[in-house]
């Protein structure tokens, strides 16, 4: 009776879902956290797509902030860098797949958003 019918995403939702994961590599979690909140009560594709980057975001900021705090010991020095390459390389990833209407689940996060 309350069965969950997927459709295909139309091209608006996938071009939104691509945005969400491409906003992160120059705005952080507060692009994707925008078209979350604008998004996430019709729950279609973008709105998936928005929590997911935001997630990933979310999880990048944390490790950003460990490796700050790990630069005291030098092992910081190395992550750093490792989280921004990261970032770019499983957004653009991200992107790629969202814009053939596919969901991307990023490996390794913190779902924090539900």
């Amino acid at each position: 009776m309350n069965e969950i019918i997927e459709t295909d995403p139309t091209k608006d939702e996938c071009n939104l879902a691509m945005l969400a994961h491409l906003l992160g590599i120059f705005t952080g979690f507060v692009g994707a956290l925008v078209l979350w909140l604008v998004r996430k009560d019709d729950g279609g594709f973008a709105a998936q797509e928005a929590k997911e980057a935001l997630n990933f975001q979310i999880t990048l900021a944390i490790a950003f902030v460990a490796s700050i705090l790990l630069k005291v010991i030098l092992i910081g020095l190395l992550l750093i860098p490792l989280v921004f390459i990261a970032n770019f390389v499983l957004s653009l990833v991200a992107a790629i797949a969202a814009s053939k209407g596919k969901a991307y689940r990023y490996p390794f996060i913190l779902r924090l958003v539900r």
